[in-house]
């Protein structure tokens, strides 16, 4: 028996783990900061075809409420071992230096601040507040991080549009985020730092946004196939923002953030490839990704169309694995499916 709060048909996690027995003796109780468990299931109950449903309004919700957030990590993550931190610098072979078929790397990683809400339950002050904190933390980065702080409050139109067609900056939050709260008076404080290439002016290396779905989003990127060298710099970035920052981190789920899918390494790390001949053999591609612990998603990501036959390919595994052993499946993933397409 499942509780009837959910719309009909939903297959989201939140509902098929979310028994009556558990919602009694959940739905009064409540973090120190005021957040309930039907704040944390509302995105699944006004989204019909959500997969998740859950978010996490503190770092005490994933205790306070562990009988239901328990049973949906283990579900989506299928892991029962506890969080790995390893993220000593990696020195990998480059896999696609003619840039052939790879045409980007991106790593970016979350994290939340020590001691305060996260986004689906921030108040105003409190979300001015770590803004603050990220502003005066990137002052403090490493110089080859050169760049600028980008507040969105007040940004004119045309330039956030600009920086938006860029991938610079992120947009107001769909309805799961928006469901959930994460959206409450945006663009009020949130912004984003960003480190521009030496190489050339017009491309960015490095990013962090603020306030997005988690209180930073870190993001490390350029257009080669060098995964090592975008680990060592996410990585460097990290080391930097650790030194001025606090983060919420748990020693079994590791870095909590705002859903329960991206805590442990909180780590994506991914490619744009184009495989035109995989792309014809679909059943090769998957089985090499499940293989090597990667996704396969659309050219523009998650629900989205490939086009010109490139691919968005990722780590699947952010819990029980270590950043450093998610990059080196990746690489080695890699590996097998170019040998694959050069191949057929």
């Amino acid at each position: 028996m499942r509780v009837d709060l959910f719309p009909r048909g939903s297959r989201a996690l939140v509902k098929q783990h979310l028994t009556p027995e558990i919602y009694l003796q959940l739905k009064s109780k409540k973090t120190d900061s005021g957040f309930t468990l039907d704040q944390a299931i509302q995105s699944g109950i006004k989204n019909p075809d959500s997969s998740i449903g859950l978010y996490a309004g503190d770092s005490q919700s994933y205790a306070l409420f562990s009988d239901l957030f328990d049973p949906v990590i283990r579900s989506y993550h299928r892991q029962t071992r506890p969080h790995i931190h390893d993220l000593s610098p990696l020195n990998l072979e480059d896999l696609d230096p003619g840039g052939r078929f790879i045409l980007s790397t991106r790593i970016r990683t979350a994290r939340n601040l020590k001691g305060f809400c996260f986004p689906p339950h921030m108040k105003s002050a409190e979300r001015d507040q770590v803004e603050q904190n990220v502003m005066g933390a990137v002052k403090r980065l490493p110089s080859e991080f050169g760049g600028e702080y980008i507040s969105l409050d007040g940004l004119a139109p045309g330039k956030m549009e600009n920086l938006l067609s860029r991938k610079w900056v992120f947009p107001r939050g769909d309805r799961f985020m928006d469901a959930a709260g994460i959206n409450k008076e945006f663009p009020r404080g949130r912004g984003a730092f960003i480190s521009r290439s030496r190489k050339t002016d017009r491309e960015a290396d490095f990013l962090i946004w603020v306030n997005e779905e988690d209180h930073l989003r870190i993001i490390a990127m350029e257009n080669t196939s060098n995964i090592s060298r975008v680990f060592n710099r996410l990585v460097l970035g990290l080391e930097s923002l650790c030194a001025s920052l606090e983060f919420a981190v748990d020693p079994e789920h590791g870095f909590l953030t705002s859903c329960p899918t991206n805590i442990g390494t909180a780590m994506r790390a991914g490619v744009h490839i184009r495989l035109e001949k995989l792309e014809k053999r679909m059943e090769v591609l998957e089985r090499l990704a499940r293989l090597h612990n990667l996704q396969i998603r659309g050219t523009g990501g998650e629900k989205t169309a490939v086009q010109e036959a490139v691919f968005d390919i990722s780590n699947r595994i952010r819990l029980g694995r270590s950043e450093r052993q998610i990059i080196q499946d990746l690489h080695q993933g890699l590996g097998a499916i170019l040998e694959a397409e050069k191949n057929l």
